[in-house]
């Protein structure tokens, strides 16, 4: 693999990574609801690692090049921002922080890692990441085979994101499970955003569906 190619997707991947997005809403949310934020930042690893086994696989770019296929995917993904973010607005009145605790409440960690792998893993813009992205800092004059140079950039960006979210999760905790007024804010910030994001993608999908009346 080019040394170089590989340096600037790092630091692609890491600019990427420190995007505030619904991943960031999601690490926030569970930094500061629960009792462990590992289950939530592991579900949305495994959820990039699903994008990198179906990029190695090819398989990213035949489901990105199905007419119509995205755009159900789309559908799904906001479909589900919208849930998650709807569950996370919705109790956020009703929650009570503890320094001591560091935790709302108690969740399962079996449920909280598949939502998190649901939240990276349904979000058709991580597919289009992997299917736009990635390729360009593949060298096909190198000595490993195209789809290990592929995989060995997924995991990477894999990586780099499992260690942003942890920051993010442990940030939060720490300057915000003391205060319990902004912790409410920001819970009820990041299930804004979850839904936010959802309605936009779901928007893009259906507003073109709707005919135009002609005058």
């Amino acid at each position: 693999m080019n040394p170089q190619l590989f340096l600037a997707f790092m630091l692609v991947a890491v600019t990427l990574a420190c995007t505030p997005g619904v991943d960031w809403a999601y690490s926030i949310s569970a930094g500061l609801r629960q009792r462990s934020f590992v289950p939530a930042v592991a579900g949305l690893c495994s959820g990039y690692l699903i994008h990198t086994l179906l990029m190695a696989a090819g398989l990213a770019a035949l489901l990105a090049g199905v007419p119509g296929l995205l755009g159900w995917l789309t559908i799904a993904g906001a479909a589900y921002l919208l849930w998650l973010g709807f569950t996370t607005v919705r109790g956020w009145r009703g929650a009570t922080f503890s320094a001591e605790a560091g935790v709302v409440q108690s969740h399962n960690h079996v449920r909280t890692f598949f939502q998190g792998m649901g939240t990276s893993g349904v979000n058709p813009k991580g597919l289009l990441f992997f299917v736009a992205l990635v390729p360009q800092f593949v060298s096909p004059e190198a000595a490993l085979p195209v789809p290990v140079q592929s995989g060995l950039l997924g995991l990477t960006f894999v990586i780099l994101a499992g260690l942003v979210y942890t920051g993010v999760a442990m940030t939060s905790r720490k300057l915000l499970a003391s205060r319990p007024g902004a912790a409410r804010v920001v819970t009820l910030s990041s299930g804004i955003i979850m839904m936010g994001l959802g309605a936009v993608l779901l928007a893009e999908q259906l507003l073109p569906l709707i005919p135009v009346a002609s005058t």
